[in-house]
């Protein structure tokens, strides 16, 4: 993946803080509630690129130094969330519980979010500004008997529950562009070391009412062009689905889900023509202090790290590709510990010439979590990032990071 690639991916990863539960204003007015809630996260990022012997592999994330760059970096950023405000007004009508949400994502960074930002392409320089990311625009319409109808702009399905219980949430996780000379917003987290970023799309789906602690939703969005690839007029909605359970055992919590995502893509003009797939499926347990995790992905035209980024060899040929985010963690009265586990890999197509492309990117995240108030986390990480290539070739890197994490 290009320099300028990761940027604008890493620009675009989730934000997801739920506009659902305590909020920290809810003022009523007549037949409507509003809310606002959201967050403010800041962390230094110290991170060793690899500068032994380093490779150039499309789509690796562990960072690269040499050649007259830099071997470390530092950065003073947001982690894996950008902040956050979330507006929600809610009411009720004709029995029907009726929503709308917006979702706002500053981040800290100085990016080219438009003028007056000054950024000239080469990173972080004077005179600049950061801009606003507008992610969230949705409503919800439905009730506990008929099930829930949404419509708009919101997180997908495939991905989603992956990535919200991702420990790495308030942190940093894999520095991505934290340790290049052109900061974004977020982090990775472990985006593309386990699974696939969920992302924004502008859908509209079906959630049906709660079975014994199982809910199916199913939906169409608006299809995405493959990431350097194909991009012509697509001809029907991208479809998705997800199934959820959630239970509690004699105190043990349990949740279970399987999400799907497939979508045609057209190259209008060109050969690259082919129907992507996913699915996943994971959960978790929580005993007591205890919380264990897993998550598994597989997908044909899929690719890596983004929704259909490296998905085909240009000629219509698909890519396979999987992973899995094993986690755990543990609390002692304010303190979280945890670890988490992952991989994301990827297959060349059917006589494809795959050598100087990515076969695997890893990662390994130790991390301390302390709730000095119930609003007001402290954090420190450690990360490591190993980038294979199917020529044989990997890269290695290291990052730390310290930070606060204020939600509200």
């Amino acid at each position: 993946m290009s320099k300028s690639n990761q940027r604008n991916l890493i620009a675009a990863t989730v934000a997801l803080l739920s506009s659902t539960g305590a909020s920290a204003l809810e003022l009523n007015a007549g037949d409507y509630k509003f809310t606002v809630n959201g967050n403010i996260n800041v962390h230094y990022v110290y991170s060793d690129c690899d500068s032994s012997s380093p490779v150039v592999i499309g789509g690796g994330l562990a960072c690269t130094g040499g050649g007259g760059t830099a071997k470390s970096a530092s950065a003073v950023t947001n982690g894996l969330l950008p902040a956050a405000l979330s507006f929600g007004v809610i009411t009720q009508q004709n029995g029907l519980d009726i929503e709308g949400h917006f979702g706002f994502y500053p981040g800290i960074s100085t990016n080219d979010g438009g003028s007056p930002n000054l950024t000239d392409g080469s990173g972080n320089v004077g005179l600049g500004t950061t801009g606003l990311d507008v992610r969230q625009v949705y409503l919800t319409v439905g009730n506990k008997d008929i099930g829930t109808f949404t419509a708009g702009r919101n997180f997908g399905l495939f991905g989603f529950d992956a990535i919200i219980n991702d420990m790495t949430i308030p942190g940093v996780g894999a520095a991505g562009a934290a340790a290049s000379g052109a900061p974004a917003n977020t982090t990775l987290g472990s985006i593309g070391l386990g699974y696939v970023y969920t992302d924004t799309l502008a859908q509209m789906n079906y959630t049906t009412p709660n079975f014994a602690g199982a809910t199916l939703t199913v939906g169409i969005y608006d299809p995405l062009n493959a990431l350097g690839g194909a991009a012509g007029r697509k001809t029907q909605p991208g479809f998705h689905g997800k199934l959820a359970y959630k239970a509690d055992v004699a105190g043990t919590k349990v949740y279970l889900s399987s999400a799907f995502i497939t979508q045609q893509q057209r190259d209008d003009g060109g050969n690259d023509d082919y129907r992507s797939y996913g699915v996943d499926l994971g959960g978790k347990v929580n005993i007591a202090d205890l919380e264990l995790g897993g998550w598994y992905y597989y997908g044909k035209g899929l690719g890596t790290t983004a929704l259909f980024l490296l998905g085909s060899d240009g000629d219509g040929g698909r890519r396979g590709s999987n992973g899995y985010l094993a986690q755990a963690t543990y609390k002692i009265d304010a303190v979280k510990l945890g670890v988490n586990y992952g991989v994301s890999r990827l297959s060349g197509a059917d006589g494809e010439n795959a050598t100087g492309l990515v076969r695997s990117n890893t990662k390994i995240t130790g991390g301390v979590y302390y709730s000095l108030t119930k609003n007001l986390m402290l954090l420190s990480e450690v990360t490591s990032v190993t980038a294979k290539a199917h020529g044989g070739g990997k890269n290695e890197a290291l990052n730390f990071n310290v930070g606060t994490f204020l939600s509200f």
